[in-house]
């Protein structure tokens, strides 16, 4: 063996040996910097003139020894377990870390005295929204109330704004708690270094990490970092954490936390807990991931506290289980039967009613209602792969009218030919798209005989409500059943009785009424075991120029009856929604469904006049409604909703201004109406496509500000996906093969 080849198979392996080992002593010198001041004894700290809070891993050394390790080009996983308060962080720390896009995190954890539940996503790429309850155990919030435990709402944004490059690290910047008591609230700036292993985190923030705490700020939004820059820097104290995972299931944490609990003086915890400082502020944890979408972090916190939280991860609207809608099988004996016969029962078998058959020399068109798919470019394709099949080659046009509750709603055509050569791969969905039309200004339904006709809808679906905030209770909720039964004696007319069942409730109204309520006596209402939420009728237009319009009356919903009326218009292909939308309701009586409420603590009549528009961002799967007019507290003023659509989970946030100033008691008076809500399609967890959604709302108070009536069936919401704009986005949505 000669001295090339005895190089060329020693060499490598003599140099990754070495790789290997410099790594570990590098590894283990690194916690011999990081556990020294911790475990050494202080005498011997003294001895060698050293402060109890002396590290050797300084942001300087720290620095330096990036140079001996190796450099790893990765994401932020799998250094994206939660803090303490459910952000992404260590235990106390956050870091530079964002979420996954499009996932969400739960969980709940404690550590004495405070104990956490947390709801955190990013909708956004490198965005992280939040939302915590922090609860302290053993402080009472009012005495003597029933209320229990102190528990502060808060919500938090963290926004990374450098990625990670090969030598400089991700950067971010955090807004924790800035409106309201401000109980525990900071502003950051954090920087974030991944040499796998390792994940090592540096960073500033006032507030909590801070000298001194942060004021209370009312209903305005307060950000010193903005607001007062230099003195935003003044207040603000270092921290920084190292994460070191052994398996992308198991990590080890350590953290340095400025945390000056005794100065912390508005902290409900701090007068009974903390009136000296923590032993330590050095914080360990172990992390597992027992599975991909659950995490257990156990951790060792202020030198005398050990803590646990238990959280889960799932990526926002991805379906738990695969959809799959099996295509229709024709049996031998239909296909011998006159070719509308066969079309009319292969759209009824596969999700479609109000079914209306035309043949004109090439041309073939269908009118049918989607009762199934989720997306109409879905139910579009599903029509389309039926035709294709069954019809004769004579047949060479395809116009599909899609309509709803018997209003045409998009025409769609296209010719065989295209159809054949998306089939063959010559076309691809976006350029068969392009070339097929496009109408939604269709009005008119065509003089055809409708068979297999949807007079009746009902169905019945899971309900659960909550209620925060009384002095006797933080939270209540009610858990039950809802049915519905909807019949349509002609085209876009609705009777609709609703109903609810819920056998499972502690909701009970024992607050102060405040003069004239319209929204905080919902308590009287929901603490009922059973309500019929609402009966009443509906007409729905849709007249030319795509002017819709619609007329409601009876007994809306839960709490008022009366009449309500609407106009709506697309603009720009759907960019743009407007029109003007007005009610004049009466409240009902909560003891008895048919009644309506008389009395001294009630107006003879409420009434509401808004100005609505909305406007359609499918490039960011965004829409923004603005309501502006008179709501039914006679205050005026506007309400703002963002929406968020992933995968049909439409995430809204919204936030009100209005002249608070006509309320007559002070827990209305300067307040914005805010608060969220999720609507989730059941189709990803029943496997099959479904137009069936569930919504929940949260609204961190129950108060009389910028309340409007729930509609049953806004126009803007009918409209829905139905528009050019959308068209586009929701190709994707087309399934021609199986």
């Amino acid at each position: 063996m000669n001295i090339r080849e005895i190089a060329r198979i020693y060499l490598p392996r003599l140099c990754h040996h070495f790789y290997l080992r410099r790594n570990f002593v590098v590894i283990l010198f690194t916690f011999f910097l990081l556990l020294f001041p911790i475990l050494t004894p202080l005498p011997l700290l003294n001895l060698l003139n050293l402060n109890p809070s002396f590290s050797l891993l300084t942001p300087l050394n720290l620095l330096n020894l990036l140079n001996f390790l190796p450099v790893a080009f990765a994401g932020d996983e799998p250094f994206i377990g939660p803090a303490n308060w459910g952000g992404t962080g260590l235990m106390e720390i956050p870091t530079a870390r964002i979420m996954k896009k499009d996932s969400y995190r739960a969980g709940a954890g404690q550590v004495y005295p405070y104990r956490y539940y947390y709801l955190a996503m990013s909708p956004f790429k490198n965005f992280e929204f939040g939302g915590r309850v922090t609860e302290v155990i053993g402080v009472e919030a009012f005495e003597g109330e029933g209320y229990g435990n102190t528990k502060d709402k808060a919500l938090d944004v963290k926004y990374k704004f450098l990625e990670e490059g090969k030598f400089t690290p991700a950067l971010a910047i955090g807004i924790m708690d800035p409106q309201g008591t401000r109980l525990y609230p900071s502003q950051y700036l954090v920087a974030s270094k991944q040499i796998y292993p390792f994940d090592f985190t540096i960073g500033f923030g006032n507030g909590r990490f801070g000298k001194r705490p942060l004021s209370s700020s009312g209903e305005t939004f307060k950000v010193e970092m903005f607001s007062d820059p230099s003195g935003w820097l003044k207040d603000s104290q270092l921290f920084w954490g190292v994460q070191f995972a052994l398996s992308e299931k198991y990590s080890f944490m350590v953290e340095y936390s400025p945390i000056r609990y005794e100065k912390q003086t508005q902290d409900p915890a701090q007068a009974k807990y903390f009136q000296r400082a923590v032993p330590s502020k050095f914080n360990f944890g172990f992390r597992w991931k027992p599975f991909k979408w659950s995490e257990i972090d156990i951790t060792y916190q202020r030198g005398n506290q050990i803590g646990m939280s238990l959280s889960t991860v799932f990526d926002i609207g991805k379906p738990f289980v695969p959809i799959f809608d099996p295509p229709y099988a024709e049996k031998k004996q239909d296909s011998l039967s006159p070719l509308s016969k066969r079309l009319v029962k292969a759209l009824s078998g596969s999700g479609f009613s109000n079914i209306g058959i035309t043949i004109e020399h090439d041309t073939l068109r269908i009118e049918a209602q989607n009762d199934k798919y989720f997306y109409s470019t879905r139910a579009i394709s599903v029509i389309l792969r039926l035709v294709a099949a069954m019809t004769p080659p004579g047949i060479q046009k395809f116009d599909i009218i899609l309509t709803q509750n018997s209003i045409p709603m998009v025409e769609y055509s296209t010719i065989r030919e295209d159809v054949a050569d998306l089939y063959r791969e010559k076309l691809t969905r976006s350029e068969f798209v392009f070339l097929s039309k496009i109408d939604t200004n269709i009005h008119k339904n065509s003089d055809v005989e409708i068979q297999h006709k949807k007079w009746v809808e009902y169905g019945v679906k899971p309900s659960f409500e909550t209620l925060v905030q009384q002095k006797t209770q933080f939270f209540q909720y009610r858990l039950g059943v809802e049915g519905w039964l909807n019949y349509h004696p002609w085209e876009g007319a609705s009777l609709v009785a609703g109903a609810g069942v819920y056998p499972l409730k502690d909701i009970k109204y024992t607050v102060e009424p405040v003069p004239n309520p319209v929204r905080s006596d919902v308590f009287l209402y929901k603490e009922k075991s059973a309500n019929m939420n609402r009966l009443m009728a509906e007409q729905i237009f849709k007249w030319d120029r795509q002017v819709y319009g619609r007329l409601s009356g009876g007994f809306l919903e839960i709490e008022y009856a009366g009449l309500d009326a609407e106009i709506a218009v697309p603009l720009f292909d759907g960019r743009f929604l407007v029109g003007v939308s007005g009610s004049a309701v009466k409240k009902r009586d909560p003891d008895n469904p048919f009644k309506l409420k008389e009395g001294d603590d009630v107006r003879k009549i409420y009434t509401t006049a808004f100005f609505n528009a909305r406007l359609n961002l499918p490039e960011y799967n965004m829409a923004v409604d603005v309501k502006t007019g008179r709501f039914l507290g006679r205050d005026i003023g506007s309400r703002v909703a963002v929406s968020k659509n992933i995968y049909g989970v439409v995430l809204t946030a919204w936030y009100s201004f209005t002249n608070t100033n006509v309320f007559q008691d002070s827990t209305n008076r300067g307040y914005h109406d805010k608060g969220i809500s999720i609507t989730i399609p059941i189709r990803i967890f029943q496997g099959s496509d479904s137009k069936t959604a569930y919504s929940y709302v949260f609204s961190p108070w129950t108060r009389d500000v910028a309340q409007d009536i729930d509609h049953f069936n806004g126009l803007f919401d009918f409209i829905g996906r139905n528009l050019k704009i959308f068209f586009d986005k929701d190709e994707k949505e087309m399934k021609f093969w199986q």
